[in-house]
């Protein structure tokens, strides 16, 4: 004989749920994982610098720093003309080692610097060490003066007054093309670089120039050429080929010339921005001008 015992029916439907029931369930466990897994990412890649203060981390991040950050940053991370000073503890993009990381592994929007492993340059970094050339920057970042060099209002004025600076040189839209821009040049490159562009432009020039808001280098090279009528015209190149030049004079006047048409075309190393001595350009007033572009750069 068997006895077969029947549970209340409203006792089976207690552990009976419906899909829809489910659903609103399964969706808030997946988002709740999501979550996790979101913080935990930020956590281990973004939240804080591990190699903080470690010496041979420092050290790998300064191999890593050669390989992929120096051809627009400079070796010593003194700037290169594309990319800036990183040794200043100021700097125009990032003030925490979270928003550096975050530079280096995604690129800054509508500027040069692109995102790990996609300047052509190197390969792409791990996570690790993006943290030890953050490391590395770190080290040898140089603490700003108590007392900053130069004042900036009366860079300024020189600049577009007696020191004759925007006859060449734009700053913010204002000012001469024949030289370069130099709206960026004060976050870009260190106060003895400046100064010695000045004091000797050529050799400046001698390395190669390139503008932070170009994708190749533009070398201020100066180019003479004589016309097929005999006409003389100086100044730097733009564009060249082969088979033509296109340059600007001193007037600021672009031309166009074929090189077989031209009676001679010579290139030369030597700037045409003269050499400002200190009797021509004191260092209290080159100190005010570097004063005036560093203010402008950091903005």
């Amino acid at each position: 004989m068997s006895l077969t015992i029947q549970q209340p029916e409203r006792v089976k439907k207690r552990f009976v749920f419906s899909d829809l029931q489910l659903r609103p369930f399964l969706l808030a466990l997946v988002c709740a994982v999501i979550l996790l897994l979101a913080l935990t990412a930020a956590y281990a890649a973004g939240d804080r610098n591990p190699y903080a203060g470690d010496a041979k981390a420092a050290k790998a991040g300064e191999y890593e720093f050669r390989i992929n950050c120096a051809l627009c940053h400079g070796l010593g991370a003194h700037g290169g003309g594309r990319g800036p000073d990183l040794t200043r503890a100021q700097k125009k993009h990032v003030h925490s080692d979270e928003e550096m990381f975050q530079v280096i592994s995604n690129g800054i929007p509508g500027t040069v610097m692109p995102s790990n492993g996609t300047n052509g340059q190197g390969v792409g970094m791990t996570d690790e060490e993006i943290w030890q050339i953050i490391t590395y920057i770190r080290s040898v970042e140089v603490k700003a003066p108590a007392n900053a060099a130069g004042i900036a209002a009366h860079g300024k004025e020189l600049f577009y007054g007696d020191a004759n600076c925007s006859l060449c040189h734009m700053v913010e839209g204002k000012g001469g093309r024949l030289g370069p821009e130099l709206t960026a040049v004060g976050g870009s490159r260190t106060r003895e670089s400046m100064i010695d562009s000045v004091r000797n432009p050529s050799r400046q020039l001698a390395w190669g120039l390139t503008e932070a808001t170009k994708e190749f280098p533009q070398e201020y090279e100066t180019v003479t050429v004589v016309t097929a009528d005999g006409k003389q015209i100086k100044g730097v190149a733009l564009n060249e080929d082969n088979f033509s030049v296109q340059m600007m004079d001193g007037n600021e006047q672009i031309h166009l010339l074929e090189k077989d048409k031209l009676r001679s075309f010579q290139k030369s190393r030597e700037s045409m921005m003269p050499k400002y001595s200190p009797d021509a350009l004191s260092d209290k007033d080159l100190q005010d001008i570097v004063a005036y572009l560093i203010g402008v750069g950091a903005k």
